[in-house]
């Protein structure tokens, strides 16, 4: 089983938060110019995100099911989250079957969703403060630093944007930094530990079966 340690930290009610943004961030954000600035881009999905779950009671609920419809209708366009998926697999990924591949992308988006849903009643008075750039916009791949303030010390989140070319194109995001702690690298340990044990098959049985508990949590 994956190993529950890093869940039992005390900064786990904020990476529930953090993550539930990045989950959310674009679900409600209409389509954006290619040439809009990074800092900027992430400045406004924010806080319209931060705005519409505040006004949505459905959405503060958390239900899964409403909550995959949104994420498959309005957020995937704006992360790549076959990167994301590749990196946190690691050297595995390579060797694993296109079949392998789209389970391994399937399982890992519903554990993130049923894992971090419910931490949407958590937004109540957060803002997005988005540090200066550091880069210039130019660049293929930035991070776009910022903290969250609400009640409380304010929290570092981080976001690792690539550009996209072509019509339509723009940034999506790809990794996310909570309090320090990158998401792709944290998970990439916990799948590497399953895949050493039991394959790419093994890891993909290990996220199912997490899956499945998390679904008969109330």
């Amino acid at each position: 089983m994956m190993n529950p340690t890093f869940w039992r930290l005390g900064c786990r009610r904020c990476l529930e938060l953090s993550l539930t943004l990045l989950l959310m961030m674009s679900l409600f954000v209409p389509a954006f110019a290619a040439d809009e600035a990074p800092d900027a881009f992430v400045k406004r999905i924010s806080t319209e995100t931060l705005d519409a779950v505040r006004a949505d009671k459905s959405i503060k609920s958390g239900e899964t099911a409403k909550v995959m419809q949104w994420v498959d209708s309005k957020l995937m366009p704006h992360i790549n989250f076959r990167r994301m998926t590749a990196s946190a697999t690691g050297p595995g990924w390579r060797k694993a079957t296109p079949e392998q591949q789209q389970r391994l992308q399937d399982e890992f988006k519903l554990l993130l969703i049923r894992t971090y849903s419910g931490a949407l009643n958590q937004v109540t008075d957060q803002v997005i403060e988005v540090k200066p750039l550091r880069g210039t916009a130019d660049e293929k791949n930035l991070v776009v630093q910022t903290e969250v303030k609400g009640r409380g010390e304010p929290m570092q989140l981080d976001y690792r944007l690539e550009k996209t070319p072509g019509e339509g194109g723009g940034w999506k995001i790809f990794d996310m930094n909570v309090l320090g702690i990158w998401l792709v690298e944290n998970y990439r340990s916990q799948f590497a530990k399953e895949i050493n044990t039991g394959g790419v098959d093994g890891l993909i049985n290990t996220l199912a079966e997490r899956n499945k508990a998390n679904a008969k949590k109330p």
